[in-house]
């Protein structure tokens, strides 16, 4: 029998020999940690669920973890949290109904920083909720991505305006230091993804409250359970071909081995 193997099969092979071999990064799932943003809203850890009770306007609280931060935004592969609180007393469609919501620290790795943030209460999110949300980067690649926290946007693309998910898929989530958030540059305000206190910033959030009323939950809070993210790199086409050449050359001496062995069985 013939030792026949396609380009199909062999970019199959090599695709998986890289990812055994590590090469592609293990996904990296990330563990998520509750902290008030601002203004003292209640957090109650219920063992198997947390809940955040946002009472009144301006209050503002997250779910942070910053396991994926070195990936780009376009690299996660899962986005996941289950709500548990009955959303029905509010109303369709809106802030708390839909909540919570996504932030992101993202860079240019030149010094600035930046937090995108979807928006649930845009239209465009409904179909995406299911108790909760559970999300690939494909599902926010055509949506809104609306810029926060900084007030220059020129190093971003179209100057921060009009953007959806995917003209950021190439930037790196990244958290700016305590220090540089103490000191703070141009339109960075009381409301981002940072820890109350501490200026501990998280590159992904799940976010309750808001700066205006949009997300008040009442005296029964936004109950949630099972944050979690994941994001994995893939290796460079390059990389690929250099281990399809790798296999190629390891098929043909294993060949070639056999060729020598039956050729002496025969003598």
């Amino acid at each position: 029998m013939k030792n026949i193997i396609n380009t199909t099969t062999l970019r199959a092979i090599a695709f998986s020999a890289v990812a055994g071999l590590g090469i592609f990064g293990a996904p990296a799932y990330a563990g998520f940690i509750a902290y008030e943003i601002r203004n003292a809203p209640d957090i109650i850890d219920h063992g198997t669920s947390i809940e955040f009770i946002i009472d009144g306007g301006n209050k503002k609280a997250a779910l942070g973890s910053n396991d994926i931060n070195g990936f780009t935004l376009g690299e996660i592969t899962n986005l996941h949290i289950d709500r548990l609180d009955d959303r029905s007393r509010f109303t369709a469609g809106s802030g708390p109904f839909t909540a919570p919501y996504l932030n992101f620290w993202i860079t240019d790795g030149a010094g600035n920083y930046a937090v995108v943030a979807n928006e649930p209460s845009n239209a465009d999110f409904y179909s995406l909720y299911n108790d909760g949300y559970n999300l690939s980067f494909a599902d926010l690649s055509d949506k809104t991505a609306k810029i926060y926290e900084n007030s220059n946007t020129s190093w971003l693309p179209n100057n921060g305006t009009g953007l959806t998910f995917a003209d950021l898929a190439n930037f790196e989530i990244a958290i700016p230091t305590v220090l540089e958030l103490g000191t703070g540059w141009l339109g960075l305000g009381g409301g981002a993804p940072r820890e109350s206190g501490t200026n501990i910033a998280y590159g992904v959030s799940w976010v309750f409250g808001d700066t205006l009323s949009n997300y008040v939950s009442g005296a029964t809070g936004y109950v949630v359970a099972n944050a979690r993210v994941a994001a994995a790199s893939v290796p460079e086409p390059a990389t690929l071909v250099l281990f399809g050449l790798g296999l190629v050359g390891i098929s043909a001496a294993n060949r070639r081995k056999a060729r020598l062995c039956s050729a002496s069985q025969v003598s």
